[in-house]
């Protein structure tokens, strides 16, 4: 991924994980592997472990302990209703810059010459 490509979705992560909890609670890996699943196949584990702890201090999500065949128990995230208003933002903050960003692109791209 390019540096340009991290530093974009370093902003975006947040809600993209979120858009995933609302779909289906899940723990730490099962996050990774479905956000590789949507082509975000360059998305370090712990970038997303970080995000997990700033989402649970931020009191976005439940979290409860249920027991793994192996190792510790796994933390399971859900969406809870301050997480599904953050994730409303998200995308009505997302719709409004992907809008004007795209007009932007097809209004001053600049021609390819011949």
């Amino acid at each position: 991924m390019g540096k340009q490509m991290t530093e974009m979705l370093k902003g975006t992560l947040e809600g993209i994980v979120l858009a995933l909890l609302a779909e289906q609670p899940a723990y730490g890996y099962e996050i990774t592997t479905r956000l590789r699943e949507h082509g975000f196949t360059d998305t370090a584990e712990g970038t997303v472990y970080a995000l997990l702890v700033r989402i649970e201090q931020k009191k976005l999500v439940d979290v409860e302990k249920v027991p793994s065949e192996k190792g510790p128990p796994r933390k399971v995230y859900t969406l809870n209703a301050a997480g599904r208003q953050e994730l409303q933002e998200f995308w009505t903050t997302w719709n409004f810059l992907a809008q004007h960003i795209e007009r932007l692109n097809t209004t001053h791209t600049p021609s390819k010459e011949n």
